[in-house]
């Protein structure tokens, strides 16, 4: 494949995060978008076709046995991403998998371990480093004219019953730590650019019927000496999402996904920072960059590796002090 070609790319996930990369796709230059893959094939056959899509596919090994498909998106469920990503790594393919790569850590290693075998590009979908808010603060960090203190998040949602972001019913169900945290745990250690060394975690009650927590406190601190607090909640009835508050040794800043302000509720210019506002174009860029330039990805498999095992540890405690021990 020379930079002459286009670079033609498959998409499995017709939900939400596959419409985002869709539209993220559409506006990079020399890509192609060359199949479609669902949970069913006339799922992918309705997506193809909103999505302006030549060709739908019934199934990923379908994708997989054609020769003019160069790399793969994956936004499927949880529970499919760490058998995909070394699907993908075995048919030859560059593979991108939406957060989180898998939902225990021997399954995030192997999809390392696989990446590394292969020599492929190997991506996960940790956004936040590629949000132009976080940009900014990690430029700010890296010029030296700021050193992160404390980082205070709060991931919120109201999802009482196992409804997806288009408010859909969901065939398997969503989790606050192995998804949720997991884009905190990477993006302390990253803006940081030190590794956590320290990790604890607490849960509120199970729900009766999904069996998962529906509230989350967790604690990191790094090498540094970097402090993170972190509240999550399927219970909360107000703001959605994910709002950051970095707080430095020159000044705070708050992070809502692709706005940024100071402390003080003055907005900050990030609209330079990048060629998009976007996120998720700014991450897809990423990978076609790297699988053109031959090189590891920002975000690489074997980068976003230790939030994995911080996520294990976190596992670990959680499932040795049960609500109400």
């Amino acid at each position: 494949m020379t930079k002459q070609q286009p670079l033609r790319i498959a998409l499995a996930g017709g939900g939400a995060f596959g419409a985002k990369h869709a539209a993220a796709l559409r506006r990079i230059e020399g890509v192609e978008v060359a199949a479609a893959v669902s949970s069913s094939l006339d799922g992918a056959r309705r997506f193809a076709a909103e999505q302006g899509i030549a060709r739908a596919a019934g199934s990923l090994e379908e994708v997989l046995a054609m020769d003019d498909v160069d790399a793969v998106v994956l936004a499927t469920p949880t529970p499919l991403h760490a058998a995909q990503t070394r699907q993908c790594l075995a048919a030859g393919k560059h593979v991108q998998v939406e957060i989180p790569v898998a939902a225990s850590l021997p399954d995030a290693e192997a999809c390392a371990a696989a990446a590394e075998r292969t020599g492929l590009v190997a991506m996960a979908g940790h956004t936040r480093r590629f949000n132009p808010s976080h940009q900014w603060v990690r430029r700010r960090v890296a010029a030296g004219e700021l050193t992160i203190q404390q980082l205070d998040v709060q991931t919120y949602f109201f999802r009482r019953s196992n409804l997806n972001a288009l408010g859909r019913q969901r065939s398997w169900t969503d989790h606050l730590l192995w998804h949720h945290a997991a884009h905190t745990v990477d993006l302390f250690a990253y803006q940081t650019g030190s590794p956590i060394v320290r990790a604890n975690a607490l849960q509120g009650p199970l729900h009766p019927e999904l069996g998962i927590a529906m509230d989350m406190s967790v604690q990191l601190r790094t090498a540094s000496g970097a402090i993170c607090t972190l509240s999550l909640s399927f219970n909360n009835d107000g703001p959605l999402g994910t709002f950051f508050r970095y707080i430095g040794d020159t000044g705070t800043y708050l992070a809502r996904y692709d706005d940024l302000v100071t402390g003080e509720d003055e907005p900050i210019d990030v609209s330079g920072i990048d060629v998009s506002l976007d996120g998720i174009e700014l991450q897809d860029r990423e990978f076609v960059a790297a699988i053109r330039e031959g090189r590891e990805p920002n975000a690489s498999l074997a980068q976003v590796l230790p939030c994995y095992r911080t996520l294990a540890d976190l596992e670990r405690q959680l499932t040795a002090a049960p609500v109400g021990a």
